[in-house]
C-alpha cells in the first residue's frame, strides 16, 4: 500500500504542477482489448489513484524512470547491497596480500557473491528484466 501511495503522491504533484491534460482535447479514439485479470488489475489501480481508465493510461503514458519511487528505492537498496559486499572483497584481498588469507575468508566471500547474485536476480525480476 505503501507504494501505491508514494505512486498517487507523484501523481499528485505532475497534476499541481500545472494540470496540462485538463487544457488538451483528445480526440483520437483507441480500443483495447484485455484479459478479466487485467480488466480487474485496471480497476484495481485506478480506484487506487483515484483516476479515470483513461485518465491512467494516459498518466503511464507521460511517465519518466525517475516517476517510479519503487525503482529508485530498489536501485538504492542495491547499490548499498553492492557496496558492502565490495568492501568485504576489498577486506579479504588486503587480507590475502597481507598473506593472512584464511579458508574461512574464502567461504565467506563465496557467501557475498551468491548474496550478490541473488540481490541482482531479484531485482532483474521484480523490474520485468
Amino acid at each position: 500500500m505503501q507504494l501505491l501511495q508514494s505512486k498517487f503522491d507523484s501523481i499528485v504533484r505532475v497534476t499541481e504542477e500545472g494540470d496540462q491534460m485538463a487544457e488538451k482535447t483528445y480526440t483520437e479514439l483507441k480500443t483495447l482489448r484485455l484479459t478479466p485479470e487485467e480488466n480487474k488489475l485496471l480497476k484495481v489501480r485506478c480506484e487506487a489513484f483515484h483516476m479515470k481508465e483513461a485518465e491512467y493510461f494516459r498518466f503511464l503514458l507521460s511517465q519518466k524512470p525517475n516517476d517510479y519511487p519503487e525503482i529508485r528505492v530498489l536501485i538504492k537498496s542495491l547499490i548499498n547491497e553492492v557496496n558492502h559486499i565490495g568492501r568485504n572483497i576489498n577486506q579479504i584481498v588486503h587480507n590475502n596480500n597481507s598473506e593472512l588469507y584464511s579458508e574461512a575468508d574464502k567461504q565467506r566471500l563465496m557467501a557475498y557473491m551468491k548474496k550478490l547474485n541473488v540481490t541482482l536476480e531479484e531485482a532483474v525480476h521484480s523490474l520485468g528484466n
